[in-house]
């Protein structure tokens, strides 16, 4: 018969290890600002906006024309200069870096999926996946490479070139191209902007599904509440600052938020700027 354990007493029970705290945010903004012209013409883009996102977590960005998401989206990956304020990407300020620095940085450790889909027509998908660590004279980790492909189901399109690919699917090598290098965080901006709404669902679900299935951090500027209704939080802007933030959002709940923004600015006079949607 097995010997029976006497119960550990209260006061001798072992003390419990660390308990991990929450994830550091994958990207941060204090006080950012950017602003476009001098003196009568200056044109304030982002007003002094602090914003946290969240790693491991799908963000999106809305806000009406002119609001400043694209602005906003822009200056976080360092695409774009801020007239003042703090950025961090990871540990890194990236308002504190040179040209170059800037330059290793966003390769190294950021993602981008753009609207066009900006693939090589000369290039196969596979050849397009890998061309910016070719370039960086970077190795693919494969296994990682292997995982990706499989997620977004592109495993039978490698060979093939841009103009043998649909919409969607060219998309999706874009999507493969901005994980490959496994970066601390991936911009999209309209990423289904050019997609019919059938292949808008699959590139949102392989976004979604990167987030929930290889851990990626995914903020993406969107017009669209459908699309928005794929993220876990939304931000929206209106005249350059953050307004309100919607977590776990609805198609219905992001509608409903938008069409106060669009009647909120529709009451004053929009100002046209550069990069300011």
């Amino acid at each position: 018969m097995p010997a029976i354990s006497e119960p550990v007493p209260p006061d001798r029970q072992p003390e419990p290890g660390p308990q991990p705290g929450p994830l550091p945010p994958a990207a941060r903004a204090e006080q950012l600002t950017k602003a476009y012209g001098e003196g009568d013409t200056r044109v304030v883009a982002l007003d002094a906006v602090d914003v946290e996102i969240g790693r491991g977590r799908f963000t999106a960005i809305m806000g009406p024309s002119g609001s400043g998401k694209s602005t906003l989206m822009h200056c976080l990956a360092g695409l774009d200069t801020v007239s003042s304020g703090r950025i961090w990407i990871g540990d890194t300020e990236i308002t504190a870096l040179n040209e170059k620095q800037l330059t290793r940085l966003r390769r190294d450790n950021v993602g981008f999926v753009f609207q066009a889909f900006n693939l090589l027509p000369t290039l196969t998908a596979e050849e397009n996946i890998t061309l910016p660590g070719d370039i960086a004279g970077r190795r693919t980790d494969g296994d990682w490479l292997k995982r990706v492909i499989e997620t977004l189901g592109i495993g039978d399109r490698l060979r093939h070139r841009p103009s043998e690919l649909s919409g969607g699917q060219q998309q999706r090598v874009a999507v493969a191209r901005a994980l490959a290098s496994r970066p601390q965080i991936i911009f999209a901006d309209e990423p289904t902007g050019n997609l019919d709404s059938r292949s808008g669902a699959e590139v949102l679900g392989f976004l979604r599904g990167s987030v929930d299935e290889l851990g990626q951090t995914v903020v993406m500027v969107t017009h669209d509440p459908v699309a928005a209704s794929y993220a876990d939080t939304v931000l929206f802007l209106a005249d350059g600052r953050i307004v309100e933030q919607l977590v776990a959002p609805t198609a219905d709940a992001v509608l409903e938020r938008m069409g106060r923004l669009d009647d909120r600015a529709s009451g004053t006079t929009e100002n046209h700027r550069p990069g300011g949607r």
